[in-house]
């Protein structure tokens, strides 16, 4: 008998305990049933032949022997890694959302202010050349036709997608090249006629126009908020235009005509909904109005000023040539850019924060004119512009409300 627990072929006596259920699935596929292994700390020699496993093999099945210090460790490293890579990668992520967020911040920012310095551009050399050069509707065709040379240049050099529109498209399109032209054409023939700080301070009432164009053919009546908006900005024009030294009939109707037609615009995208394509975004839109308003236009100008931008006339007038062909030109280029900038903008951020740039940007524009070409200003004359323009931003605000559906 001792020989035979010597050798180990008997158990050691110890005290018997209840057989123990192993729930887990780590039993060697036994689930449910009470398992034949005695309690942790018994000896195994005897309980494992009998099961046809090995000493070892039965105690890893069920995890009874402990692994190894170095083991432990092991696990131990790669969790503390992988907690580590996780944590980076999370670092990471927020780190690049953020760098994304500050990126965007300033591509907007950039943009709004190359809108404000193309269009001050665009003011102060239309002007210089308006000055010298009365000529509105054959400047406003220079400033089409090269609007449609840079078009043609994008669309050839694929850095805009080129447009591919049908007939129905083209019908839609063509009465809005048509009050776009008369817009631009009605703005030249103000900005000609008085100072450019007073041309923008009629067109202070674009808003008054939209709603009542919106309420006549669209059916669109504004909230009593929005019409209350209204009444600083007609009251700031009318104070403006009574203390204006520049002031003409000829400016100021020729300015609240490019309202008017602005504004038609407007309502006519509205109301003739041109179906775009995916290649006709805004900026490719423009660039056709754009294209079509020079060839519109073209025939107008033969036919009224004729062609007055050549070398002869302007030498005969005794105007310097050089210079009228520089500024011209900068301020067509100028006039296309602040445009698709526009455009841009506006593909980024609401109408609404759209309409308070275009706000700001008018006080920037009013400003810069009235310090580079030292317009006397008088403390009423600032006071009518200041309230107008307060009204445009006030009712910017107010739009962005809806009225409530009963």
């Amino acid at each position: 008998m001792q020989s035979s627990a010597a050798i180990g072929l008997l158990r050691p006596c110890v005290v018997p305990r209840p057989p123990l259920v192993n729930p887990s699935p780590r039993g060697c596929g036994v689930v449910g049933r009470q398992s034949l292994l005695p309690p942790r700390g018994l000896c195994l020699s005897a309980v494992a032949p009998r099961a046809g496993l090995s000493v070892a093999a039965s105690a890893s099945c069920i995890g009874l022997v402990p692994a190894s210090s170095e083991q432990e460790e092991k696990r131990g490293a790669r969790d503390v890694a992988m907690a580590a890579a996780a944590a980076g990668k999370a670092a990471e992520a927020g780190a690049e959302e953020e760098g994304g967020g500050l990126a965007r911040t300033l591509q907007l920012g950039a943009l709004f202010g190359l809108w404000y310095l193309f269009n001050i551009y665009f003011n102060i050399y239309n002007k210089q050349v308006l000055k010298v050069f009365p000529y509105p509707i054959n400047i406003t065709n220079v400033q089409f036709a090269v609007g449609t040379v840079v078009a043609l240049f994008m669309w050839i050099t694929g850095i805009l997608k080129r447009p591919k529109i049908s007939g129905a498209q083209f019908a839609a399109i063509l009465p809005l090249a048509m009050v776009h032209t008369m817009g631009n054409l009605f703005t030249n023939m103000s900005l000609g006629k008085v100072a450019v700080s007073f041309t923008h301070t009629i067109k202070a009432m674009e808003p008054f126009f939209s709603v009542l164009l919106s309420a006549l053919f669209l059916g669109e009546m504004p909230t009593p908020f929005v019409v209350l908006s209204l009444v600083p900005i007609v009251g700031g024009v009318a104070l403006a235009s009574l203390t204006e030294a520049s002031f003409n009939w000829a400016g100021f109707w020729s300015a609240m005509a490019s309202n008017v037609t602005f504004q038609s615009r407007n309502v006519l995208s509205k109301k003739l909904m041109v179906k775009k394509e995916e290649s006709l975004d805004n900026i490719n839109l423009f660039s056709i109005i754009t294209v079509m308003s020079f060839f519109l236009l073209a025939p107008v100008t033969l036919l009224t000023e004729g062609v007055k931008i050549s070398p002869t006339v302007l030498q005969s007038a005794g105007l310097n040539l050089k210079q009228i062909y520089t500024r011209s030109l900068i301020a067509a280029l100028c006039f296309h850019a602040y445009q698709q900038v526009s455009y841009m903008i506006l593909a980024r951020v609401s109408p609404v924060t759209h309409s308070v740039g275009n706000c700001v940007k008018r006080v920037v524009v009013i400003v810069t004119s009235v310090l580079f070409f030292r317009t006397p200003v008088s403390p009423i004359n600032s006071l009518g512009t200041g309230v107008a323009l307060a009204g445009v931003f006030l009712y910017s605000q107010l739009k962005r409300l809806k009225p409530k559906v009963a």
